[in-house]
């Protein structure tokens, strides 16, 4: 073999490597999605209902929420919003097949009250995490 072979099979052979090390990356990314939206912080609540849950995290001040479909699929009506006291809520809705959100509120040390929905059932939280 010729110095340009090596050094074409060698290009290759990195080629490779990285495009396995980047699938390996989007993989990992997924399975994170998937396991808490996109939201940052550790769980403090799980907000169950007939048609899906939603989760509720914090993190420095930050409260956070996703809205998960109890049989993805179709798409359908879901929404999730979170309102620190004294401040208007940050909602996200549509028509959406797994999640709804993430949406994110900066509550420091107030109150928070939590909604989520899909289809045509819902929870509301109250005001907590005070």
């Amino acid at each position: 073999m010729d110095s340009g072979a090596i050094r074409r099979r060698l290009a290759l052979g990195a080629a490779v490597l990285a495009a396995s090390g980047a699938l390996a990356l989007v993989g990992t990314g997924t399975a994170q999605a998937a396991a808490g939206g996109t939201c940052s912080g550790h769980e403090v609540r799980t907000l169950p209902f007939r048609t899906g849950v939603t989760h509720v995290f914090k993190r420095d001040g930050y409260v956070c929420a996703v809205t998960v479909a109890r049989h993805p699929g179709a798409p359908q009506t879901m929404s999730v919003s979170v309102q620190a006291r004294g401040s208007r809520p940050v909602v996200d809705t549509g028509s959406y097949r797994h999640l709804a959100g993430p949406v994110t509120v900066h509550a420091g040390h107030r109150c928070v009250w939590i909604k989520g929905s899909v289809g045509s059932s819902s929870r509301s939280s109250g005001w907590i995490l005070c």
